[in-house]
């Protein structure tokens, strides 16, 4: 478990400041991936997370807004979706790099993706049903979150079966699969273990931003 970290009110202005630099620098790798991915549909594919997640988080933050953590998480896997979408998962060079390292058969930067996964999904859920008050026992919230973090990879994992019957032999650069029989099963898994280490590691410094927006009268 990680140390508890010191409970600094953000004000507004900080919010807003916040909002704008992540926004930003998420905005601005979508536009340079844009430029030239490697293949244009695959790259539609691969962000369109991104699309449909950010006027949805720009709808909600007067609403119900996120703690700043999760809004960080959040970023950080749209960063990690648009290198994807831009090289294809197969082909992001910093995951050639590991590759040759550690002498791995396979790229693994897809298997990074689905850690994320596991990791942005599970921090929702916690949040969610803890300021909703669904439940505010310790084992069972992290138990929740591991099985929504678990539903979204699967329903993920069908999306990417349905892309493919749709589309063909052309789908083999959005699923990913390098060859690897078992990969739907490890992309699963790697995100159970993202969204584990997640609820276990993270919980604390979440509770304080979810004690901070409430503080501040912002949690609602």
């Amino acid at each position: 478990m990680l140390p508890a970290l010191p409970l600094i009110m953000a004000t507004p202005m900080q919010d807003r400041t916040l909002y704008a630099a992540l926004g930003s620098g998420v905005l601005l790798a979508l536009i340079c991936s844009a430029v030239a991915p490697y293949e244009r549909a695959t790259w539609l594919l691969e962000v369109a997370p991104v699309l449909i997640a950010a006027p949805l988080l720009i709808w909600s933050h007067r609403r119900f807004p996120l703690t700043h953590l999760l809004y960080w998480v959040i970023a950080i896997h749209a960063l990690v979706l648009i290198l994807g979408g831009t090289y294809t998962y197969a082909r992001v060079p910093p995951g050639f790099w590991v590759q040759d390292w550690f002498d791995l058969a396979r790229n693994p930067y897809d298997k990074l993706g689905h850690f994320i996964q596991g990791v942005t999904p599970a921090l929702l859920a916690r949040e969610v049903l803890l300021r909703r008050r669904f439940t505010a026992d310790g084992k069972m919230l992290g138990f929740l979150a591991l099985c929504v973090a678990l539903a979204f990879s699967a329903f993920y994992e069908l999306i990417e079966w349905w892309v493919a019957l749709i589309a063909g032999q052309g789908a083999e650069d959005f699923l990913g699969t390098q060859g690897d029989p078992w990969d739907t099963q490890s992309d699963m898994l790697m995100a159970l273990i993202g969204a584990g280490l997640s609820v276990t590691l993270l919980a604390r410094i979440q509770d304080k931003h979810i004690a901070q927006l409430e503080r501040s009268g912002r949690a609602e």
